[in-house]
């Protein structure tokens, strides 16, 4: 018998409530365990990471679902500085977002993103793509703690 998956933190970094809305459902639809946390910008992305100032007491992230376009510092920029620091670059870095432009695609695997997925924009496909995210990232790899 499979030992059930113990509950990861996931940080969300996205700006648009909408998209915040459609993760929170679609984790609360799946019954994902994991404890979902949503900044909503790529400085406060930073600062979470690093528990600095109001998140001095957050927990470090197993997981981070990363948007491109983000207000005060982009997506690419908050994974180049996740994955430039080594404290931080074992997380792995999903990129979620709608861009699906090539030069995209292409700048965040450089940047060592972890996947590149796009944000479905039909809710059941959305629901569909965050229950594949947690199954890979909750039952088939094994992260680092």
């Amino acid at each position: 018998m499979r030992e059930a998956p113990h509950p990861i933190e996931v940080l969300l970094v996205e700006d648009d409530p909408g998209d915040v809305l459609l993760t929170v459902e679609a984790f609360e639809h799946n019954k994902v365990n994991n404890k979902l946390h949503v900044v909503n910008d790529g400085e406060q992305a930073m600062a979470f990471l690093r528990r600095e100032g109001e998140f001095a007491d957050v927990p470090r992230p197993d997981l981070v679902l990363l948007d491109l376009n983000l207000p005060l510092k982009s997506g690419l920029e908050v994974l180049a500085e996740v994955k430039a620091d080594d404290e931080l670059r074992s997380i792995p870095v999903v990129i979620l977002t709608t861009s699906e432009a090539d030069e995209d695609i292409l700048r965040s695997y450089q940047s060592h993103a972890n996947a590149y997925v796009t944000k479905p924009v039909d809710f059941d496909q959305f629901i569909s793509v965050v229950r594949r995210i947690d199954d890979f990232f909750v039952t088939v790899v094994k992260l680092p703690r």
